[in-house]
């Protein structure tokens, strides 16, 4: 299934970055953006709007400030551009179609607020991992939430 053709999207999203390294604009720009991402081409492909907003409502994402980022050994100095690890929980239905386009999409969002945005497809300063949460894995309301579930 798709993001958004179902009747639940259930994307959640933490990112991770040194302390730091994204302004209080930046990290909200990355956040609003990474929700965006998905909804676009559901929009394009006339998905109805309602159930886009249905779907945008279940998406979070959550930015981590991490004080302590060693890579090979060495402490990554505030001083240098930042990296990123993204971990993105999705459906485990998801995760054979979706995985590659989820990283591709996310690598682009991280892309777009980088200064140096080929640094992201040069080096392995950008970590996405995508996890999938088995159905009812998760829920809100009180209740497990199932991807083929009703919107309330």
């Amino acid at each position: 299934m798709h993001p958004a053709e179902g009747t639940r999207q259930m994307m959640f999203f933490e990112v991770y970055v040194p302390s730091g390294a994204l302004s209080g604009d930046q990290r909200r720009n990355l956040a609003e953006r990474l929700i965006t991402e998905f909804m676009t081409e559901a929009e394009e492909r006339g998905v109805p709007p309602a159930l886009i907003e249905a779907a945008r409502m279940t998406e979070q994402v959550v930015v981590h400030e991490v004080e302590t980022w060693v890579v090979g050994g060495r402490a990554v100095s505030p001083d240098e551009p930042p990296r990123y690890v993204v971990r993105v929980s999705v459906p485990s239905g998801w995760l054979r179609e979706m995985s590659q386009e989820v990283i591709s999409r996310v690598t682009r969002v991280l892309a777009s607020i980088d200064a140096n945005p080929e640094r992201l497809y040069d080096e392995p300063v950008a970590w996405v991992h995508v996890h999938g949460i088995p159905d009812g894995g998760c829920g809100v309301f009180g209740q497990a939430m199932r991807s083929t579930a009703g919107v309330r």
